[in-house]
């Protein structure tokens, strides 16, 4: 048995601002990927009773919300069945909703498939199925993890109950511009890292930064990515960045706050969260990437789109 692929994410913009409500941009990014397999090689042991766990949560799930083939699934689970996958963990890109999407695929039963009609209502039902999956590994999810992994799609948060299947403008090959990934060399977690956000808003300077600030930057950078518009996302990604640095500072590990601020202030690149930050890879967008590159050359980085 060897099951279909499912891709790494990008959340390009939304993180945080989501919870509250804010545009968010995620797209498919296949340069890492997952799958499931069988396999008795003592090296999957780790993946497989990960699995297992994960299978034991899904058993508690009540079957209004998703039923699974149990049989086949233990039969399966029997077999030493394992997730194949190059995703990094604790990097912001989606391991556990590729892992998610891939068990809903090969397991649900009713499922809803990315051959039919994807209505709003079926949309929304495939997030809050994957939403209830996904909290066994994070304590609370979105769902929008794995319904990106499971459609391979870049989808549009428009708000918490209205998100859709949307167009990206084409790469451009010839482009200086780049949206990119540093690699911070360390794991995050996202579980902390959201408590600290919802401590933080409980204070009401911080409530007001969000309302007032946060999100309209974030909106207007969706907006702005969809639209082609560079000159106007540029601006708009520098106050973002500013703005995560001075109100964000525990999700960024501390190494990066000198960096974060060098390329704010030399505009040779922005730096902004890649999911819930505390490590794992951090995003990069850079109008001239030979510059950025150049700037940031002791660190690993990878091209997600070329502007």
């Amino acid at each position: 048995m060897k099951g279909p692929l499912f891709y790494a994410k990008i959340l390009l913009f939304g993180e945080y601002g989501i919870i509250k409500d804010s545009k968010g941009l995620s797209i498919p990014y296949n340069f890492y990927r997952g799958a499931l397999k069988i396999s008795e090689d003592p090296s999957t042991q780790d993946s497989h009773l990960k699995l297992v766990a994960f299978c034991e949560y899904l058993k508690k799930l009540p079957e209004s919300t998703v039923s699974f083939d149990w049989p086949r699934l233990e039969a399966d689970l029997d077999k030493k069945i394992y997730f194949d996958s190059s995703i990094p963990q604790g990097y912001g890109v989606g391991s556990s909703g590729a892992l998610v999407a891939s068990v809903y695929d090969q397991y649900a039963l009713n499922k809803i498939t990315v051959l039919e009609n994807l209505t709003k209502e079926k949309l929304q039902y495939l997030k809050t199925v994957f939403a209830a999956m996904e909290s066994f590994f994070h304590g609370k999810s979105s769902g929008l993890d794995p319904l990106n992994s499971y459609l391979s799609l870049p989808i549009l948060i428009n708000s918490n109950d209205h998100i859709e299947p949307t167009g990206i403008p084409s790469q451009n090959p010839e482009g200086k511009g780049a949206v990119f990934l540093l690699d911070s060399g360390v794991s995050g977690e996202t579980a902390p890292m959201v408590s600290i956000f919802m401590e933080n808003m409980k204070q009401e300077s911080f409530r007001i930064m969000i309302k007032d600030q946060f999100i309209n930057y974030t909106d207007a950078c969706v907006d702005d990515f969809l639209s082609g518009n560079l000159k106007s996302l540029f601006r708009n990604m520098k106050q973002l960045s500013h703005l995560v640095l001075d109100n964000f500072k525990p999700m960024i590990p501390e190494k990066f706050h000198t960096l974060w601020k060098q390329g704010i202030d030399s505009n040779d690149y922005y730096l902004k969260l890649c999911g819930s930050g505390g490590g794992g890879f951090i995003l990069g967008f850079a109008k001239d990437f030979n510059k950025a590159k150049e700037a940031l050359k002791d660190y690993r980085l990878e091209v997600v789109y070329n502007l």
